[in-house]
């Protein structure tokens, strides 16, 4: 059986149902999913302390001030657990994907079931929030689903009106990446937006979190949840790569940009750039998206 078969994961949509809403970037939330027993009784997961005893890597540890991972720290286990019991700091543990073969599976089977492609990067995380502690207002720039493994949370999520398929992570009053800022359509709010809906997950929740939604979360409990995020390439990215690859292949392409900043050759630089551009220009004309995306999906 496939874990990750999607219409099994959001119960009583149907795939075709889910991808609908996933197009859309709207929020989807199940409770009380079946056929993902493995990962809800995963004995990784059957407590905080089990994960403490069994964790083989460091953890991340937010630090005071901003709730988030623009705010973590790397610290060993014990650490990790003097933090969480003196100071209540959330944590968040990377790729147990890594370390274990049913997460693993699981990971890969879903990204296949959403047909993303084989460039992507596929990640898995388990978060450990205390009572009245959570997440700082975000977005990211991955697809993501999260599996409430036990304790109660409580989500908050907006839809992003000042960029649409953002490429990067941003937490909100912290600093813009350049490029990010470089499309965005508004500037940011200061605070969550007023038309966010709240979402709570309880143990066997599964919830899909689009890609660029503004989202924050606050524990009802001690929690504990494992989520899948996929960094899949934009179209941009695919074609970026087959230029790349096409070019390198290329002695002219290869060779060194001189004279650019030289004021008396410059004009020598601007005609090599141009020719090499209007070759290329030329030769896309017969490139096709199957010729890519056989290049870029073969396995």
């Amino acid at each position: 059986m496939s874990y990750s078969n999607l219409s099994q994961m959001f119960s009583p949509l149907s795939r075709l149902e889910f991808i609908e809403s996933y197009l859309k970037n709207e929020p989807i939330v199940t409770h009380k999913v079946s056929g993902l027993d493995p990962l809800f009784s995963h004995p990784l997961l059957e407590s905080l302390e089990s994960l403490f005893q069994k964790w083989p890597g460091p953890v991340n540890a937010y630090q005071e001030g901003t709730a988030d991972e623009v705010n973590a720290l790397p610290v060993s286990c014990a650490e990790a657990r003097e933090l969480f019991q003196s100071k209540r700091s959330g944590l968040y543990f990377d790729d147990p994907n890594l370390y274990d073969s049913t997460i693993d599976q699981f990971l890969q089977e879903l990204r296949l079931d959403l047909g993303l492609s084989n460039l992507t990067y596929a990640r898995s995380l388990i978060y450990v929030i205390a009572k009245g502690k959570g997440t700082a207002t975000h977005f990211d720039q991955n697809i993501n689903f999260v599996l409430q493994i036990s304790g109660t949370k409580k989500w908050w999520i907006a839809a992003n009106d000042s960029v649409v398929n953002p490429l990067v992570r941003h937490t909100l009053n912290h600093p813009v990446d350049p490029e990010l800022q470089s499309y965005m359509k508004a500037p940011f709010p200061s605070e969550m937006p007023n038309d966010a809906r709240e979402y709570i997950l309880e143990p066997g929740s599964v919830l899909f979190l689009p890609r660029g939604s503004w989202h924050k979360t606050e524990a009802l409990s001690d929690a504990i949840s494992l989520n899948f995020t996929y960094s899949a390439p934009s179209w941009l990215d695919l074609m970026t790569a087959a230029i790349r690859s096409r070019l390198v292949q290329s002695t002219q392409w290869r060779e060194t940009a001189n004279f650019v900043n030289d004021e008396t050759l410059k004009s020598h630089a601007h005609a090599q750039f141009d020719r090499l551009i209007s070759e290329l220009v030329e030769d896309t004309k017969n490139w096709k998206a199957s010729d890519i995306l056989n290049a870029t999906e073969s396995n």
